[in-house]
């Protein structure tokens, strides 16, 4: 069942990471202004924002299982909407219902698998989950990128939208079983909103989450200007951004990813959060190409430590009951982090150096704030 879910995962991001090389020239076939174009892209992630915390709320009182197939055919519908997109308008309203029933598979999907792991191998499955991610961050620009040169746009929404709906069928007889906590555990623990943001743990998970999104923000915008300066072409960012999702997918599914039940999470996401932030810090500096595939291995290793200490630190501070909650906070800051990242760096007019120097700066400064002891008042709220 567990791999089923995986398969979940990577269909999900597949779908986000399938529409970046394809939305704006999409937008600009239907007549969309620059700033119509921007707001399409980025509408996708403001009402997935949304959806992430309607499906937390709604996985703790229904289970993980409707949520799913929920999210799966109502995902898969909306896609199918992008043929009846004629102008810019009708674009943004499709792009605000796609991301919104898109958030609704995620945190469920991640509820699940927490839920359903051994209670040793929590960071190993968060790990495993990660590679799928990775492998859709692969895969799903490069499938898109091809098809939709060799047809359009919609074709490639479309594919997204059949398998989609294909795994919303396949839900109903493989995922039977209604994974949900127990409501006497739900009524004995009640955890309020502001409950998840006095806990000290679920903050610095929330935080990592934005700030691990924040980077890819930067890194999607401010790579390639780095990659023209240097004289090279989009095809050499593609592959640097490959280096980066292969070494990541190495390092969670090879042995190594015991070492996310071994050591404890607040660790690991520090060290991943400074391994991330010094290769953005010598990318920053670096003019030689081959040196930037060195420091987009590094970026990997980082990305690869911190992403399963982020779920480890979510699911150790959370109870069964709350986790649906606790992900579509999680996932929703997800979201904000690759906007923000991207708009902030755009809005202060960074150049590529600029922009890596102070998301570096910025990531090394949040590992080691993670690394402080909690203060006594957040501890006794806690208790």
């Amino acid at each position: 069942m567990r791999v089923f879910v995986y398969l979940i995962v990577f269909f999900s991001f597949f779908d986000l990471f399938t529409q970046m090389p394809i939305m704006s020239p999409f937008a600009e076939s239907l007549g969309a202004t620059p700033f119509l174009t921007g707001l399409a892209v980025g509408m996708y992630s403001f009402s997935n924002t949304i959806g992430n915390i309607i499906s937390g709320f709604l996985t703790d009182k229904k289970g993980a299982f409707p949520i799913l197939l929920a999210g799966l055919l109502l995902t898969g519908s909306s896609l199918l909407l992008y043929h009846l997109a004629v102008d810019a308008w009708s674009l943004l309203a499709i792009r605000f219902l796609h991301g919104l029933l898109a958030g609704l598979i995620v945190p469920a999907a991640f509820t699940y698998l927490a839920n359903a792991a051994a209670e040793g191998e929590k960071g190993k499955g968060a790990a495993v989950s990660g590679a799928f991610v990775g492998l859709a961050a692969i895969i799903g620009p490069a499938f898109s990128g091809i098809v939709a040169s060799r047809t359009s746009e919609t074709t490639v929404l479309t594919v997204t939208a059949i398998a989609l709906l294909l795994l919303g069928v396949f839900t109903l007889f493989v995922l039977r079983k209604n994974v949900k906590a127990n409501p006497k555990e739900e009524l004995k623990d009640e955890m309020t909103v502001r409950d998840f943001f006095q806990n000290a743990n679920v903050v610095k998970a929330f935080i990592g989450a934005f700030l691990l999104m924040f980077s890819q923000g930067v890194l999607a915008y401010m790579l390639p200007l780095k990659v023209t300066h240097l004289g090279y072409d989009a095809q050499t960012s593609g592959l640097l951004l490959s280096v980066f999702g292969v070494m990541a997918i190495l390092i969670f599914l090879l042995p190594t990813n015991t070492v996310f039940d071994r050591i404890k999470p607040m660790w690991t996401l520090a060290f991943g959060m400074s391994v991330m932030g010094i290769s953005l810090l010598i990318i920053s500096q670096v003019e030689a190409v081959h040196l930037l595939y060195v420091c987009m291995a590094l970026y990997g290793v980082g990305f690869a430590f911190l992403f399963p200490s982020l779920n480890s630190l979510l699911v150790g501070a959370v109870a069964p009951a709350h986790r649906g909650k606790a992900y579509g906070y999680f996932y929703s800051f997800f979201s904000l982090g690759v906007v923000v990242g991207s708009g902030i760096t755009g809005l202060l007019a960074f150049t590529a150096a600029e922009g890596f120097l102070f998301t570096g700066i910025l990531l090394i400064a949040a590992a080691s704030g993670s690394l402080l002891k909690e203060p006594p008042v957040m501890r006794q709220k806690q208790s």
